[in-house]
């Protein structure tokens, strides 16, 4: 290339490069989030969380019955967690679409039975869909979904048919305790403070990192790649040894997928049933 043709080409590279800089400067002064929208029912209710001593209340607290993935009844309850009786935590990995698509969820067993599922997803407006380019350009507001595994995680297992991996993490429940408490102060944060979703720097994944970031000893990168292809999430997982497993990663992804045993599995039973033999 003549020295001609490539200056040529840098001036008009950086006429883009300002052009974009500048209509994403106005999409972000004249765009605001806002928890004031008509949302989807199955999101249009923020979770509020209450907090005494041990026990926690969560208002809002969502429990949909599915008969397909767009037929639905959806519910929401008052239900109380006691934090002593934390015992385990879960890291979900749902893959979909293409180029390393998922969506990632972590929930909380306690020992009384009861399992807590935190989702962190776009907040869907009435007759809204999920478009990763979207999500670049201030689109989607961000919600933590509190739910029961009968809601979240049958919804993909049992309905969607996709593949979900569920796996058992290693860490003491002293730190199980501090990113579960962490993450339900920022859903109370949430509820006061909106915020926009964002494809690269504020998804699911983004969001999990952000809260065992914190409390974690392992060298959790702040950003990885994988974060914007969150099929491989596991991986990172994996590498640092948060994954309770000694088997092969390819092993590990085929004994912690959940999918096939949940199509035999009630939903009165589901988070016992589909936990069978994973440990």
């Amino acid at each position: 290339m003549s020295r001609k043709y490539f200056l040529f080409f840098l001036k008009y590279a950086l006429f883009v490069v300002i052009i974009f800089s500048l209509l994403y400067f106005l999409l972000v002064v004249l765009i605001k989030p806002s928890n004031e929208r008509e949302w989807s029912e199955d999101q249009k209710f923020l979770p509020e969380v209450i907090f005494e001593g041990d026990k926690i209340i969560i208002k809002n607290f969502r429990d949909n019955i599915y008969k397909s993935t767009n037929n639905y009844k959806a519910q929401y309850k008052t239900e109380t967690f006691d934090l002593k009786k934390l015992e385990s935590a879960w890291l979900a990995v749902e893959p979909f679409g293409k180029f390393g698509a998922a969506h990632t969820l972590l929930s909380f067993g306690f020992s009384d039975g009861k399992f807590l599922a935190i989702s962190a997803e776009i907040r869907k407006e009435k007759y809204e869909e999920f478009s990763a380019f979207k999500g670049l350009f201030r689109q989607y507001e961000l919600m933590y979904v509190l739910a029961t595994e009968e809601d979240v995680l049958m919804l993909r297992t049992n309905y969607r048919k996709d593949i979900v991996r569920l796996y058992p993490i290693k860490a003491d429940k002293e730190k199980i305790k501090a990113v579960l408490v962490s993450m339900l102060e920022y859903a109370n944060h949430l509820k006061e403070h909106p915020q926009f979703y964002n494809t690269v720097t504020n998804n699911c994944a983004t969001n999990i990192v952000k809260h065992v970031r914190k409390f974690s000893s392992k060298d959790i990168p702040v950003w990885d790649i994988r974060y914007l292809m969150p099929e491989y999430f596991d991986e990172i997982a994996y590498n640092l040894g948060v994954i309770d497993t000694k088997l092969p990663l390819d092993k590990a992804r085929e004994k912690f997928n959940i999918t096939p045993k949940a199509q035999n599995c009630s939903r009165e039973d589901f988070s016992f049933c589909v936990r069978d033999g994973l440990r």
